[in-house]
């Protein structure tokens, strides 16, 4: 993976490109993050590259040990599990409200990220379908008219997208959940709020499943490697 930045915008290349490495799975949970090469890889300065580490920490994506320095932060499953029924509480909401607020131009723009998603599906690509589901939901979140869960929602938003990497990495789980993302809008579509609503949990509801699959499995690879070590 080329993490090479030009001299423009440093910081904000820094930050994007580590957490595109951290959600793309190029770092993985609980990598020590070595920042002398880093630093060469990226062809950036001290300062640059602590800041940005310093913004990552900030989004929960890494945390910074005494002694040990950076590495990427790991989720538990009960951390996951409570960030999922948080998502159901508050995207079931902003469903409900944005189906009778959605303007023909929003609808438009939902449509064409999921078209994105599609398209990302099936050229496998995980960072593609990671930003386009952002931009479907950055949609939904902006008109939903409640300021306070589009706030909430986008302090979890790393998290979040590092969990959807993990859910969608499940063979066949891209496609449902485009599918599920799909019904969703069909009922914003309609100006129906309950409808709405019950697509979000619903969707909500088996990225977690999907996701505690993944966890188990790897949980019992963990345990396999642990025992024949």
């Amino acid at each position: 993976m080329d993490l090479k930045v030009s001299p423009r915008t440093v910081l904000v290349q820094t930050v994007d490109k580590l957490r595109d490495a951290i959600l793309n799975g190029h770092f993985q949970p609980g990598d020590r993050l070595v920042e002398q090469d880093l630093r060469r890889e990226m062809g950036i300065s001290r300062g640059s590259l602590r800041e940005a580490l310093r913004r990552l920490e900030a989004e929960r994506l890494i945390t910074m040990a005494p002694n040990r320095g950076p590495s990427v932060a790991v989720i538990g499953w009960t951390e996951a599990e409570q960030i999922y029924h948080v998502r159901a509480i508050l995207e079931g909401e902003a469903a409900a409200q944005f189906a009778v607020r959605a303007t023909v131009s929003e609808i438009k723009r939902m449509r064409a990220a999921l078209d994105d998603f599609a398209a990302a599906v099936a050229k496998d690509d995980p960072l593609g379908r990671l930003k386009s589901t952002g931009r479907f939901y950055e949609v939904m979140l902006a008109g939903c008219g409640n300021q306070i869960i589009r706030e909430l929602l986008e302090g979890l938003v790393a998290r979040i997208n590092f969990l959807r990497a993990h859910s969608m990495s499940r063979p066949g789980r891209a496609k449902h959940s485009g599918s599920e993302m799909r019904r969703i809008l069909a009922a914003i579509g309609k100006r129906d709020p309950a409808a709405a609503r019950a697509a979000a949990v619903e969707h909500v509801q088996a990225a977690c499943a999907a996701a505690r699959e993944v966890f188990e499995s790897k949980q019992a690879a963990s345990d396999r490697a642990r025992r024949y070590a």
